[in-house]
């Protein structure tokens, strides 16, 4: 097949390097998002995926907008795409474009679908407990995630895996499933199904807010938003009116006696009460400070103190 590739972020790069190396197909160009300022410094960088694209000496099309876009439109008429390989691109794609290629834009999408169809559904697994996840090849449509499946497939939710380690087998999954997908279209063995919509639910766009711990929840909910919030927004608390970043935890079940939220300093380094037990933080950042594990945070803490006072979600 002639294929066009979008996508943006790390997740796309095992798709778009399976079709780099691969000799079943012809990857003609990469259309990502603009380069944007990133990190304290504010430094303009480029997509990930773009820079591999450039590595391997593929065009590369930064539209700030596909709606109403004559390059880009023109590119998707005039190219002879056979189909277009969507990744994590970050955008909906104008329907006026969705029919143009032989076989339609085919998305790999992070989910079972039809649950958690939208921007965040890696996040969102981990975030309500879900044990299994898994990978979708489909046909997009006018909706949001709510076009016809080529083809899944399952994985299970480690019980302390996060949101990065999940998306870096996720990534590689999609991947693997897509070129299986590929082969079988061209081949004309395999249809897409519907997808049953009454079962849908949704993963919309994180944001900075749904990192603020409640200690009064449950440690097992408590450690699923760490897990899920990682790299951002980061789940997180105040400490002597600072912002408390758990980057990682563990969590240990037992009746604590101790109001949520407070925080104790021990051997190991430090743990937090919540209902249920403790939520035990393995990694750590201060507002302005760099992240440092428990036991090394735990000695910027009064070293006569083993109650440090209440920490407020």
């Amino acid at each position: 097949m002639r294929l066009a590739f979008m996508g943006t972020p790390d997740f796309a790069l095992p798709s778009l390097s399976s079709l780099i190396h691969t000799e079943e197909h012809n990857l003609a160009c990469v259309i990502t998002q603009a380069d944007k300022p990133k990190g304290r410094g504010m430094h303009v960088q480029s997509p990930p995926v773009k820079e591999m694209a450039l590595m391997h000496g593929l065009p590369v099309y930064q539209p700030d907008s596909l709606k109403n876009n004559a390059e880009i439109l023109n590119l998707i008429t005039q190219g002879g795409f056979d189909a277009v390989i969507v990744v994590a691109y970050g955008k909906m794609i104008p329907p006026e474009l969705l029919s143009i290629p032989r076989y339609g834009f085919l998305n790999v999408h992070a989910s079972l679908l039809p649950k958690f169809r939208g921007a965040s559904p890696i996040n969102r697994a981990i975030m309500t407990g879900c044990k299994t996840t898994g990978v979708s090849i489909m046909l997009i449509d006018a909706g949001m995630d709510s076009g016809p499946i080529f083809m899944q497939s399952q994985t299970a939710i480690g019980d302390e895996e996060d949101a990065v380690t999940l998306s870096e087998r996720l990534s590689v999954l999609g991947a693997d499933k897509l070129m299986e997908a590929l082969k079988l279209i061209g081949q004309g063995k395999i249809e897409p199904r519907a997808q049953d919509h009454s079962m849908a639910t949704y993963a919309p766009v994180l944001t900075k807010e749904e990192g603020k711990i409640d200690w009064n929840q449950d440690v097992r909910t408590i450690h699923n938003k760490i897990r899920a919030l990682v790299p951002w927004p980061c789940a997180h608390t105040t400490l002597n009116g600072k912002i408390l970043k758990i980057l990682s935890a563990s969590y240990e079940l037992m009746e604590t006696g101790l109001r949520p939220g407070k925080l104790i300093k021990d051997r190991t380094g430090v743990k937090i009460a919540s209902k249920g037990g403790f939520i035990i933080p393995h990694n750590l950042q201060l507002e302005g400070k760099k992240a440092l594990d428990s036991q090394a945070f735990s000695c910027g803490l009064k070293a006569d103190q083993s109650l440090v006072g209440e920490v407020r979600g």
